[in-house]
């Protein structure tokens, strides 16, 4: 297994959202062969954990965690994999896809409110449009696939799940411990979550009900390989990108996870949900284009000082510079 040093973050994010895009339908398949979620999620993390584990082995990496990255990895695996994974494959049933993959959708704001919180760097301008463009082009997508049942209590929980996913990729980013492989933060986090899943069952009195999983052998499969495939890119990305771009993975998934349920499940969406699916990869491509250094000249009616007041010690510098040009 490769570290993925020549990819950079451009490729990650597509790479990341492609991967979570299928875990929509497979979920989706796995709810209807009666696979309870705590048992998906555990699929999930089992399968990052154990492609890990032969890379970080030989490379002699596979040392129990301590201090910092202790605190890291057991408060990531509890919020990031074991908690956001119970809340996606627990809310598909109950309030439908659509909705759940909306609220996934909306996690790139919802990031960029909380970086901002912490004083975090935000995106350029471009960056910024980009992402208001992915969201439109989300809503579209959810509320062109129709109605969705479901209680008024299970509604609301939904609507926690951007935020879950926000506070998740803000802390990774802030608490990252100095010196710390990316992979092994990976392997040690979807350890911790597969702990905490099998006490939750535990704690149920349900046991493992494994045999649930064999209903749907093909489905569990693919999902193996895709969370396999999916994390050590998904902590490479967040090392290089940050948590706002990596919360754009949201975007890609939304919009993947659209075409491989219409592939794969034969689902039928109607014309706001394909124009939605457009106007995102319209948002995907301005946030591509921020990433890769392509800028643009937003024309703004305010004034030069204006703009510097806006946008900070930077801009007051250019607007500066600009005036003795």
């Amino acid at each position: 297994m490769t570290e993925a040093r020549s990819v950079g973050p451009v490729g990650l994010l597509l790479w990341c959202g492609t991967l979570l895009g299928v875990s929509f339908p497979l979920g989706k398949v796995a709810a209807g062969a009666g696979v309870p979620p705590v048992m998906w999620a555990l699929l999930v993390s089992v399968g990052a954990s154990l492609s890990l584990m032969p890379f970080l082995a030989a490379k002699g990496l596979l040392r129990l965690p301590r201090g910092k990255m202790l605190r890291y990895v057991v408060i990531s695996g509890l919020i990031s994999f074991a908690g956001i994974n119970l809340m996606i494959f627990g809310l598909v049933p109950k309030i439908g896809a659509g909705q759940v993959g909306m609220m996934f959708a909306l996690s790139p704001v919802a990031t960029l409110a909380v970086s901002l919180m912490f004083g975090m760097k935000a995106p350029n301008a471009l960056g910024i449009v980009g992402i208001g463009v992915g969201l439109v082009g989300a809503l579209m997508v959810a509320f062109g696939r129709g109605g969705v049942d479901g209680t008024l209590v299970w509604s609301l929980l939904a609507l926690s799940t951007p935020v879950v996913l926000a506070v998740g990729n803000v802390y990774r980013t802030l608490d990252w411990p100095a010196g710390a492989h990316p992979m092994a933060l990976a392997f040690w986090a979807h350890l911790v979550a597969v702990l905490a899943l099998i006490g939750v069952q535990i704690v149920r009195g349900e046991g493992l009900p494994v045999e649930a999983i064999q209903k749907v052998p093909g489905a569990a499969t693919v999902q193996l390989i895709a969370a396999a495939l999916t994390f050590p890119a998904y902590f490479r990305l967040q090392k290089i990108g940050g948590p706002v771009l990596l919360s754009q993975i949201g975007y890609v998934a939304a919009a993947l996870g659209l075409l491989s349920a219409v592939v794969v499940l034969g689902e039928r969406y109607g014309l706001v949900s394909w124009v939605g699916a457009g106007v995102t990869a319209v948002g995907i491509a301005l946030t591509i284009a921020a990433q890769t250094g392509w800028r643009v000249r937003i024309g703004l009616p305010i004034g030069r000082r204006t703009r510097a007041a806006l946008f900070g010690r930077a801009g007051r510098v250019r607007a500066l510079q600009q005036k003795r040009c």
